[in-house]
């Protein structure tokens, strides 16, 4: 058997050195097991997957599921967890769970809302809709993280081990700004305010239904004010902020707030800071042209 990985993929298991290497010589065995343990045949690779494997395959009775291999840094028991008690509502369906081989079966879903063509405002009420479902998802499926272990604090720290690992690629007055707006969402954190957030809905992770809506997958699944995850939906599209940047996504901004009843203020910070701490991780496993992009379009907003 034949694996290609996907660009992202590739880079993330390269940077994991002889690991990364002895997961991509062992996978098609891997495929192979899990296969036979699931009555799978397998097609062809699917696009996404940035952290796995992902292939679709069809069970003994001819019906149609997606198969999901984590690399070897990217263990899927949380994943596994949020959408087994998500029951297919706003997210896919989990069907099986292979904790030894980090794999999971998932209902087959269509093309990604990166890859459908409708404006950049109906796609952002898409992402919306469909968060307040995966919202809905009990929050004791998720452990509280220790005092100081909140998502802005955790970002925060990011920033800066890999801004300094990487030798500071990111403009001083970013930097700043990213870290002033993660201090204050920090601040403003409240337990009871959490959820248990996507952690990273952007929209090579919505998919369409075969039938009417749209589904999400690759949770984190993470104790989050809902506006983290909206901060996210708003990070990913540096194509669209060419010229006037800063009101490109200001518009955007309004529209993720109107539309959720959330704090705009508190949707920009995550945001921006989203930007920057993904920017540097792209970066520091080797996609710097990707990651590039997002320090490139946080400079644009400052």
């Amino acid at each position: 058997m034949t694996v290609r990985l996907q660009p992202l993929t590739r880079a993330k298991v390269a940077s994991l050195g002889d690991v990364g290497a002895a997961w991509v010589a062992s996978l098609p065995q891997t495929l192979d097991a899990l296969s036979r343990a699931w009555g799978l045949t397998l097609g062809r690779p699917l696009p996404g997957g940035s952290a796995s494997y992902v292939v679709a395959a069809r069970t003994v009775t001819g019906e149609s599921r997606v198969l999901k291999v984590a690399i070897p840094d990217r263990a899927l028991v949380g994943e596994a967890r949020v959408l087994a008690a998500a029951r297919g509502q706003g997210y896919a369906r989990l069907h099986a769970h292979d904790p030894d081989r980090h794999a999971l079966l998932l209902e087959s879903l269509g093309r990604s809302l990166e890859q459908t063509p409708m404006p950049v405002e109906a796609k952002l009420a898409a992402l919306v809709d469909t968060l307040q479902e995966a919202w809905r998802v009990p929050l004791s499926t998720v452990p509280e993280a220790p005092p100081g272990d909140d998502r802005a604090s955790v970002l925060r720290r990011l920033v800066l081990e890999l801004d300094t690992r990487l030798g500071h690629p990111t403009r001083p007055n970013v930097l700043a700004r990213a870290c002033e707006y993660a201090e204050r969402r920090a601040a403003a954190h409240d337990p009871g305010r959490c959820v248990v957030a996507h952690g990273d809905p952007h929209p090579a992770n919505l998919l369409r239904r075969p039938h009417a809506g749209w589904a999400l997958v690759d949770p984190e699944g993470v104790r989050a004010d809902p506006t983290y995850d909206l901060g996210v939906a708003l990070r990913d599209w540096t194509g669209q902020l060419a010229g006037d940047a800063r009101a490109v996504l200001d518009g955007y901004c309004d529209l993720l707030a109107d539309s959720s009843g959330l704090d705009r203020q508190a949707i920009w910070e995550w945001g921006f800071l989203e930007r920057v701490s993904t920017g540097l991780y792209v970066c520091s496993f080797g996609a710097h042209t990707v990651g590039r992009r997002f320090l490139d379009s946080a400079e644009a907003l400052v």
